[in-house]
């Protein structure tokens, strides 16, 4: 018999925006390379290579993301110890969306993501950083 599952996608990611501040494409663009802020890349390294990334942001596979958070994590990435403002996406803001949520939640403040990631980034016409 197959399972059941009880919440989708869909409803996890609807109730993480309403917890999450979420920036608008254009603000993010203003925020990309300021010094306060670290813009931190969900997608995986075959996205990286396929699409390239927002200049200067720090690639976090998704899959990674607490493990690098937690300072009393084997993983922990000082990059997540700064006094900075966090800002993630992926390619569409879902998975962004949970991510973050997760590290609102573990503590990571002040966390947002990016309206429509990285598909409405390149939409805008906003600069891209290939990815070798």
């Amino acid at each position: 018999m197959p399972q059941t599952i009880t919440k989708g996608v869909k409803q996890m990611v609807a109730e993480a925006n309403a917890g999450i501040r979420t920036i608008p494409v254009a603000e993010a663009g203003e925020l990309a390379g300021r010094e306060d802020h670290v813009i931190v890349d969900l997608r995986d390294p075959r996205e990286l290579k396929r699409e390239g990334k927002i200049p200067g942001a720090f690639s976090c596979p998704r899959g990674m993301l607490e493990f690098w958070i937690d300072p009393a994590s084997p993983y922990h990435k000082p990059v997540f110890a700064q006094d900075k403002t966090f800002v993630f996406y992926c390619a569409s803001a879902w998975r962004s969306a949970l991510a973050t949520k997760v590290a609102q939640e573990m503590g990571l403040n002040p966390v947002a993501h990016i309206e429509g990631g990285f598909t409405a980034w390149k939409a805008a016409g906003l600069p891209v950083e290939t990815v070798e």
